[in-house]
């Protein structure tokens, strides 16, 4: 973790240092009930999760992170394509953490006719967990984001110090990798002695060379012992143990050893020359003990082979404890591997970016592109189904709900207000809508007062609620669904499945099946861009660099004065450092680009009375194709400002390279143009005078 986010998040700890943390919260008088699961818990809650899984219908998620944008520029923008859209959501997963994961099955009760729920409320914290794989983990935290964690009371105590740990799919493939290098290549140095370090001890005082020579004579009146009584009956009677209990005979692997204790790592350091020199029938090992203590042992083998049978036993024996140790650092991702494996509904709320932090936090590395990247997640998970997608794509929902909006917390006050209310009314009212159950451990309760909004744990139970109620809406009957059958097979869901928001502002909807863009919308999705204007990218401009504090009107109104007042359809702000230019027509975009160049090579008296003078005041405006702006927001780096982001990826020295590139080309037909006209004034002079 970096050091911004440790301090950040230590802070907001000590703020927080008065609240209790529970592991599980179940129905006390009318509060919600709700399981939180800690990494003191995880193991019993995962057992229990996986029935709950294996039973359910469909599962709703939810996610709380760290942040959502690494920089302003870094928001979803109007003018942004899809591909870039992509990046972007690409980037917040890359760089936010995953603090909170809500995870609630929903499983259809046909003798009570309603919904049974288990909303489970999963703490999560990137914790290092083995000293193998690699360095610790760094994330950003946005300061807006922390924030609003702070105002809905989240408990960082539970999520820094009892935070479920995880390593992804290729993390735990490499640290796998990682042992087998280490083992396969007799490289265990925590476990078989170094020769070439062993040989390289010095003996730097003379208390290191009157200790070498006691552990000599120990070794040695102790081997002598052994060898002297052949047939010893496993006990080893006389003084073996010495008063300071730093010298113990026991067996280890059915070998007599001498377990060696209160020695420091310099004298053990010591113990492993001197037997590695002096004795070839004794072998100095250290291994994990009992509480992952380590034992050092000084062990007697009978020859040479038995030599390298016991050094078999102990690499097996280690392999095997790293191997567990690696399955136990897993953590959290048994839960997504549960999801996956048993393909059941997943079911979220504008939830393309939580699908993006599943797969860079519990798979791998984000592919860079929207298609690769649909492509793999259809394979982990081919039933997903968007709430927020699913109430505005159909008609009958998207007329209700236009009143109140589409946000999680409306959509359930408006669609499931018996739920939310936690009401067991008789009123006719509520006769229409989906009853709902929730089963915390053994605790049952159907009435509760409103349970923590923005607790991931609670926002799963309300996606999954919202969903319910909306598939009543859109005539699916649940009284003739049998617990058999796969819901996300209903012949009413096909159309909404698989179909999620690149960018719910512009409407942008992305197939999971097919990687592409939704092409053909429904009516509905169309409604949702009617208010945004028509963006063509290939008549698009990206400029940045220009003077400070210069309005997209007076930028309009210089570009306008030259190239007519019809030239430029809009300039949008991506920052006070950059803008977007979209002309009315594509050539345009080549004729300013050319202008721009032409202008700054020039320092005569026209460049600096031209109307784009004001634009290009200072020499640091720079100006270039829409393509550009895609690989500025593919680039990892994330500076505050646009203008020192496209510097600090290199594009302004690149835009410099190619500027001079064109100048060159520009002077070269220059320069023969002139040469040409030179030419044709001196035959047209020749001419005059022969007629003369």
């Amino acid at each position: 973790m970096s050091k911004r986010c440790s301090s950040s998040i230590r802070r907001l700890s000590r703020a927080y240092s008065s609240t209790s943390t529970t592991t599980t919260t179940t129905t006390t008088g009318s509060s919600f009930p709700l399981k939180n699961v800690t990494k003191s818990n995880f193991e019993s809650s995962l057992k229990e999760l996986k029935e709950h899984v294996r039973a359910a219908d469909f599962i709703a998620i939810d996610l709380e992170m760290s942040g959502i944008t690494s920089a302003p520029w870094r928001d979803s923008f109007e003018f942004d394509r899809s591909d870039v859209r992509y990046l972007k959501i690409k980037d917040s997963a890359d760089k936010f953490a995953v603090v909170q994961f809500g995870v609630c099955p929903f499983r259809w009760d046909p003798l009570n006719q309603s919904f049974i729920s288990h909303p489970h409320n999963f703490f999560v914290f990137p914790r290092q967990e083995l000293g193998i794989d690699g360095p610790s983990y760094e994330f950003l935290c946005q300061s807006t984001s922390i924030d609003f964690l702070a105002k809905y009371q989240f408990d960082f105590n539970a999520c820094v110090n009892q935070g479920v740990s995880y390593l992804s799919r290729v993390q735990e493939e490499a640290a796998l990798k990682r042992l087998d290098l280490l083992f396969d290549n007799d490289e265990l140095s925590d476990t078989l002695p170094n020769l070439k370090q062993v040989q390289e001890t010095p003996l730097v005082s003379m208390a290191d060379i009157l200790f070498t020579e006691r552990i000599k004579i120990k070794l040695s009146e102790w081997r002598g012992k052994l060898l002297k009584d052949r047939n010893w009956d496993g006990q080893f009677h006389g003084s073996s143990n010495d008063s300071k209990q730093q010298f113990e005979t026991v067996f280890f692997k059915m070998r007599p050893a001498l377990s060696l204790k209160g020695f420091t790592s310099h004298q053990l350091r010591l113990i492993q020359f001197v037997t590695k020199k002096n004795f070839d029938n004794l072998v100095y090992v250290h291994v994990g003990g009992d509480n992952s203590c380590l034992q050092q042992l000084v062990v007697y083998t009978d020859s040479e082979a038995d030599n390298d049978l016991l050094m078999k036993e102990v690499r097996d024996e280690q392999r095997k404890v790293k191997e567990m140790k690696v399955q136990s650092a897993i953590g959290f991702r048994h839960v997504i591997d549960l999801l996956s494996s048993e393909k059941k509904l997943i079911v979220g709320h504008n939830c393309f970016l939580d699908i993006a932090h599943v797969y860079k936090k519990f798979f791998g590395p984000l592919p860079s592109t929207a298609n690769e990247f649909v492509a793999s997640v259809n394979k982990y998970f081919p039933y997903i189904i968007d709430t927020k997608l699913l109430l505005n794509s159909n008609l009958a929902l998207h007329q209700r709900m236009k009143k109140t909006g589409t946000s999680l917390s409306r959509a359930f006050s408006s669609l499931c207000p018996q739920i939310a209310l936690g009401s067991e009314s008789q009123d006719m009212l509520f006769k229409t809508f989906m009853k709902v159950e929730v089963r915390v451990d053994d605790m049952r309760s159907s009435n509760w007062n409103s349970g923590a909004k923005h607790e991931a744990g609670y926002d799963a139970f309300m996606t999954g609620c919202v969903f319910a109620q909306a598939c009543s809406h859109i005539g699916m009957d649940f009284q003739q669904h049998l617990p058999s059958e796969n819901l996300a097979h209903h012949e009413k869901l096909q159309k909404y499945l698989n179909h999620l928001y690149l960018s719910w502002t512009n409407g942008d909807i992305i197939d999971l099946t097919t990687g592409k863009k939704v092409a053909d919308s429904p009516t509905v999705y169309k409604n949702l861009k009617k208010h945004h204007r028509e963006i063509l990218f290939e008549n698009i401009v990206l400029m940045w660099g220009f003077p400070p504090k210069l309005k997209a009107s007076e930028i309009e109104e210089c570009i306008s004065k030259v190239f007519g007042s019809n030239s430029v359809s809009c300039v949008y702000h991506i920052d006070e450092t950059a803008v977007f230019v979209q002309f009315s027509k594509e050539k345009l975009v080549s004729d300013f680009l050319e202008l721009k160049t032409e202008l700054e090579k020039s320092d005569g008296p026209i460049s600096v009375l031209h109307p784009l003078s004001k634009l290009l005041d200072g020499g640091n405006t720079r100006a270039t194709s829409y393509e550009i702006y895609k690989e500025i927001c593919s680039s990892p780096i994330s500076k505050v400002s646009f203008s020192d982001q496209a510097e600090a990826v290199g594009f302004t020295r690149k835009l410099n390279k190619r500027n001079e590139v064109r100048k060159q080309v520009l002077d070269s037909v220059v320069y023969d143009n002139e040469e040409i006209i030179d030419s044709i004034d001196s035959e047209q002079k020749r001419t005059a005078t022969s007629n003369l």
